[in-house]
């Protein structure tokens, strides 16, 4: 029975591991992705924003 008592903590996390995938492949995109990607691009623009200094003007495109 030593082999069961070795063979199951590898078993029970593969299967966790397998339940944590499917989850994370099933929650992307779906009705919610716009909302996310806008509020990941709000947060890149805040960082992109704060490492500009100040004290120059922001380059305007032309």
């Amino acid at each position: 029975m030593d082999y069961v008592s070795a063979l199951l903590p590898p078993a029970v996390m593969a299967v966790f591991f397998i339940g944590v995938i499917r989850v994370i492949v099933k929650t992307q995109g779906g009705a919610n992705k716009a909302k996310e990607d806008a509020a990941v691009d709000a947060a890149l623009a805040r960082v992109e924003g704060a490492r500009r200094p100040a004290a120059t003007p922001p380059k305007a495109d032309a």
